[in-house]
């Protein structure tokens, strides 16, 4: 059967968007995201969307069991992963969890409640419903995943119907020795970079520090208060505690900073009807000084939190270990001691 035209565009179009990414520009000094975000787009990434995204952005969201939960998702075969190969046995299974379902205030009604009536692909009073990458298809009232098949409807563990949206702050500096030189890699002779990575509560993965937008929130005031939550402990501190760590978070996240990605998240919440997008962006400490006086402490989804010395080893949660990879190309530091094709520049 020939794919209805909206789901061909869609498609096509989420094919183009992740096709041009990750977004990688010039290092911006003071820069609104909303402006950075919009004028970042200066190198296309060397990466085949239409034969690689099944792999590489859509495997994670294939896995079983469903976090949190003893739920099997259907298998799908890779061959089988597109909307637009015809699949007429396809029996996905249903699933929501139970915090959600609960009607929390981050979360939507069931999509058959009368007084529900959420405009997809399209701000949506204080939720954004669009998608980083484009328009997606709304199928029987249901937003369509525009990856591909997950095995699994409903919402899982996410609270919005169609795009879920999320902020990672990846803060970086250089290691040092105890004399404060910048210590290289023995084989590859560059310089290691470290980032703040926590270990999560819920499936105890590495991870970068980040989390999901606020309704009527700035992506800027997400990523702070993220980073501040889960790396800091803000929540916890005292009143006059909170008073100096917002000013010195201020200092940080006012510094450079570059937009790594936007987009799909391959993440193992993802469902056919809901799935996870994100803005990661880095904020690196060239000199280490401000994170000197911002000490590391997990809070809030946090089990753990350290400096990670960053490499092509690191296994981390969801596509992180990707975003990582695209901070050491632009701030040309180790990550790979094969030297392999470089970054197309």
């Amino acid at each position: 059967a020939v794919p209805s035209l909206a789901r061909a565009a869609a498609v096509f179009s989420f094919a183009v968007a992740l096709s041009a990414q990750p977004a990688r520009c010039a290092l911006q000094r003071h820069t609104s995201l909303s402006n950075s975000s919009a004028n970042c787009w200066s190198h296309l990434h060397p990466f085949n969307m239409f034969n690689n995204y099944n792999k590489f952005y859509h495997r994670k969201a294939l896995t079983s069991p469903y976090p949190g939960s003893h739920v099997e998702r259907s298998q799908v075969p890779e061959d089988k992963v597109s909307w637009l190969i015809e699949w007429k046995d396809y029996n996905p299974v249903e699933y929501t969890a139970m915090s959600v379902l609960a009607g929390p205030n981050w979360a939507d009604p069931q999509i058959n409640d009368k007084d529900f009536s959420p405009k997809f692909n399209e701000r949506d009073g204080e939720v954004e419903r669009k998608s980083l990458n484009g328009f997606y298809v709304v199928e029987n009232g249901r937003p369509q995943n525009p990856a591909g098949r997950t095995g699994l409807t409903g919402r899982g563990l996410l609270g919005r119907w169609g795009p879920n949206h999320a902020a990672d702050p990846v803060v970086t500096r250089w290691k040092r020795d105890r004399s404060g030189n910048k210590i290289a890699h023995p084989v590859t002779g560059k310089n290691i970079l470290q980032f703040v990575a926590i270990k999560r509560r819920d499936c105890g993965e590495w991870a970068i520090p980040g989390g999901m937008v606020d309704p009527g929130e700035k992506i800027s005031a997400t990523l702070k208060r993220e980073f501040g939550e889960e790396a800091l402990n803000s929540l916890q501190k005292l009143p006059e505690e909170k008073v100096e760590l917002e000013k010195q978070l201020q200092k940080l996240f006012s510094q450079e900073h570059f937009v790594v990605y936007r987009g799909y998240v391959d993440d193992p919440r993802n469902t056919d009807n809901a799935w996870v997008e994100t803005e990661a962006v880095n904020y690196h400490d060239e000199t280490g000084e401000t994170m000197d006086n911002l000490p590391l402490e997990a809070g809030d989804d946090a089990g753990t939190v350290k400096w990670v010395d960053i490499s092509e080893k690191l296994k981390l949660y969801a596509n992180h270990s990707y975003f990582i990879k695209l901070v050491t190309e632009e701030r040309g530091a180790h990550w790979s001691e094969d030297p392999g094709p470089g970054c197309c520049e």
